[in-house]
C-alpha cells in the first residue's frame, strides 16, 4: 500500500541511526509492528485479575 507521509527528517534519521535500519520503508514497518505489539501487551495487562480459571490444585497434583 502506497502512502505519502510528511515526517520530520531529523526524527527519521535519528531512528535509522538508533535501529541500524537502512531504509525508510523498513523503519516504518518496524515502528508499526512494535506499536501493534505494545498495544496487544497493554490489552493483556488489562485482563490481570479478571480471568477466573477455577483450578483445583489438589486434583491436578493427584494426576
Amino acid at each position: 500500500m502506497r502512502t505519502t507521509l510528511d515526517l520530520p527528517s531529523s526524527m527519521i534519521e535519528e531512528a535509522m541511526e538508533l535501529t541500524h535500519i537502512k531504509t525508510k520503508t523498513e523503519l516504518i514497518k518496524t515502528a508499526i509492528r512494535n506499536l501493534v505489539q505494545q498495544e496487544k501487551i497493554l490489552e493483556l495487562k488489562n485482563y490481570f485479575g479478571k480471568v477466573n480459571l477455577e483450578i483445583d490444585l489438589d486434583v491436578l497434583r493427584d494426576r
